[in-house]
Order: C-alpha cells, then sequence, then structure tokens
C-alpha cells in the first residue's frame, strides 16, 4: 500500500502526464506553421512591388503625373491590394537588378510583366499567370527584312534581363542591350540598329506614340509566347498562394478583363 507521500507524488507525476500528453496532437491534427509573409504584409498595411517604370503601357510615367507610376500593371497591383485589404506602393528599378532587389527584401513582390520561365523559377517563384504575352520583331519598313527568319547577324536591340535577349540570341543575331524601349525603337528608326524584339503590344504601343513610328512594322509572325506572372521570393509562399487567389478571383469576375481594355484595347488576360 502507498504511504500518503508516495500517493500525492504519484499524483502528481499522473497530472504531469496528462498535461504533457494533452498538448501533443498527432501529425494529422496539428496545423502546419506559415511563413509568416501574407501576415507581414497586412501588418505592414502595404504590398510593396516593383517594376522597370520605362514599359508603357504597362509600367510607365505618364506627362500628366510624371513621379507617379501608371499602367497596365500598376492596375493590377492596385485590384490584388484593395483585396488583401492594405495599399499598393508601385516602386521602380532597373529591370536586370529586380530580382536581386527582391530577394534582399526591398519589396514584396516583382509586378512589372515578368515572363514565368524555369530560368528564373530557379531565383523566384510565381503566381499564376495574369496575363499572356508573345515575342515580336519590330524593323524599319524599309529593312527588307520579313521576319524573324531574317535577323542572323544582325544588330537586334532588348531590354537587358528579359527573355527577348534569348530570343535574339537563338536567331543567330547580335543582341544589343538597352534600359528602355523607346530608346530602342529610336535606334531603330535611325539605323543605328537593324530590329527590335518585345512584347507585341508594347512595340504597337510604341510605334503609335513615338515621332516616326509609322515608318516602323511588325515584323512576321510571333516568335514565341509566354505565360506572364508576378515574382515573390521562394520562401513567402502564403503571400503567393493568396495573392494568386485573388488573380483567379479578378480573372473570374472580369476584372482583369477590365483592366486590359482600358490599356490596350483588348483581353490579353485569356491565352
Amino acid at each position: 500500500m502507498l504511504n500518503r507521500k508516495s500517493f500525492v507524488f504519484f499524483v502528481l507525476v499522473l497530472v504531469a502526464m496528462l498535461f504533457v500528453f494533452a498538448g501533443c496532437e498527432s501529425p494529422e491534427e496539428a496545423e502546419p506553421e506559415g511563413d509568416g509573409s501574407l501576415q507581414r504584409v497586412l501588418d505592414a498595411g502595404e504590398l510593396v512591388v516593383v517594376g522597370s517604370g520605362g514599359y508603357p503601357p504597362f509600367n510607365y510615367y505618364g506627362e500628366d503625373d510624371p513621379d507617379t507610376p501608371i499602367g497596365f500593371d500598376v492596375d493590377t497591383g492596385k485590384a490584388i491590394a484593395e483585396r488583401l485589404g492594405v495599399d499598393l506602393v508601385y516602386e521602380t528599378s532597373d529591370w536586370d537588378g529586380l530580382p536581386d532587389g527582391l530577394r534582399a527584401g526591398r519589396y514584396d513582390a516583382i509586378l512589372g510583366s515578368m515572363a514565368d520561365t524555369e530560368a528564373r523559377r530557379e531565383i523566384v517563384s510565381f503566381t499564376i499567370p495574369y496575363y499572356y504575352s508573345g515575342a515580336q520583331l519590330i524593323v524599319r519598313e524599309d529593312s527588307g527584312i520579313e521576319g524573324p527568319d531574317d535577323v542572323d547577324g544582325l544588330d537586334i536591340g532588348v531590354i537587358t534581363g528579359e527573355t527577348y535577349v534569348d530570343d535574339a540570341i537563338g536567331l543567330g543575331a547580335n543582341d544589343v542591350h538597352y534600359a528602355e524601349v523607346n530608346t530602342i525603337l529610336l535606334e531603330v528608326l535611325g539605323g543605328r540598329i537593324d530590329g527590335m524584339i518585345t512584347d507585341r503590344l508594347v512595340a504597337i504601343r510604341g510605334m503609335d506614340e513615338i515621332a516616326g513610328g509609322e515608318q516602323l512594322m511588325l515584323a512576321g509572325e510571333l516568335i514565341r509566347t509566354e505565360n506572364v506572372a508576378i515574382a515573390f521570393r521562394q520562401e513567402d509562399n502564403e503571400l503567393r498562394e493568396r495573392v494568386s487567389e485573388i488573380l483567379e478571383e479578378l480573372h473570374a469576375d472580369g476584372t482583369m478583363t477590365e483592366i486590359s481594355m482600358e490599356w490596350h484595347g483588348t483581353d490579353i488576360t485569356k491565352p
């Protein structure tokens, strides 16, 4: 028979064990720990995204307010931020430095018409596409160049860091790098390079707006098509997944189509 001290000790041990087991959940019952990325944005009250700022009509600075970026990408970001319940902060930086800036934590995401590629997936992660695009060759009308097959050995302008660099190289052209679309179009007009490869809609917009643009033409069919998505740090899974969910909602309820029609006059949000 247990004496009083032994009995008390036994009871205390039993109670302690009950507390330990009560705090343990089976692997099926335990909830996975989040990465905190979504809560970070909610706590900050703002979603900070970045684009190049020189890519009309997607993200650029207009004449009415030269300090505020506008465009299709910017309005897409505003729609996402509204559904998150936070403000949008749209920053701009050189295109080729955006992934490093993202990974360094200066931004929450890259929302700047970045194509989802296998190479980029090695350093960032992507949402579902928010629009679909294609690579287009632009040349002078009097160049004699009829399509992509004619640029082998020629000088073709591209934006540094964009996927169009690979298109130029794949066609056997000399890839000549620049920072802005309009600068390249002026180089083509001036005969300093033979052509340019960029997004088809960007090319059409640039040709319509730049002086002398009527002397340029789209040469041949699209070189390829691509899915354009929003890039996040690879560890920010919660934030990326929530933004993908919001994009699905924006596609389903027609909001993305409305934004596209406003900026492009056509719907680029469907494959």
